[in-house]
């Protein structure tokens, strides 16, 4: 993003990290926001939500530090990952998988695009976190994930709700074309 910090990219009228926590607290279910502690501006426009942020000194690191503090906060309880850079996720999508889970409580459930492409979020039961806790480096969950295909069911959500991520302002701006929206 060249320096910019897309978190904070206007989406709907609001910082995309507002956005996010508003569609994760309209499920409902307890909300855990992990952030940086060099970015305090994300902090600042989570101000007055009903959720809990945590604190990541290490986020340098890589996602697996953000991965690790939430998992945490949880307490074991299962974790919905929700990467805070998918603009196009609703709180249906979450509601699908939170819906889910509740029938199929010893699976991994990870969203995908229509076209069956893997994204997120991604729901992990209790058993999976100790491998959450133990992730390292900028990759995610990735191994994780493959380590326990047989494990994992694919959600399809609408469109590319699950995969859209834009990682550069070029990316922003073709999204916000194709959307017929404008910078605010």
């Amino acid at each position: 993003m060249r320096g910019a910090d897309k978190l904070m990219e206007p989406v709907e009228g609001v910082p995309l990290l507002l956005r996010q926590a508003r569609v994760a607290l309209g499920t409902g279910v307890s909300v855990i926001v992990t952030l940086p502690t060099d970015r305090p501006a994300r902090g600042a426009a989570l101000a007055g939500l009903d959720l809990v942020t945590v604190p990541v000194p290490d986020a340098a690191l890589g996602l697996s530090a953000s991965i690790r503090a939430g998992v945490r906060a949880a307490r074991a309880r299962p974790v919905l990952v929700l990467l805070a850079d998918l603009p196009e996720i609703t709180t249906d999508d979450l509601s699908l998988l939170l819906a889910r889970h509740a029938v199929a409580p010893d699976l991994i459930l990870r969203a995908t695009a229509a076209d069956a492409t893997p994204g997120h979020p991604v729901l992990f039961p209790e058993w999976a976190l100790p491998g959450l806790a133990a992730l390292t480096g900028d990759s995610g969950a990735r191994d994780l994930l493959r380590q326990h295909r047989d494990r994992t069911e694919f959600i399809a959500l609408p469109a590319r709700h699950a995969v859209t991520d834009l990682d550069t302002p070029e990316d922003w701006a073709a999204w916000r074309a194709a959307r017929g929206c404008h910078q605010v």
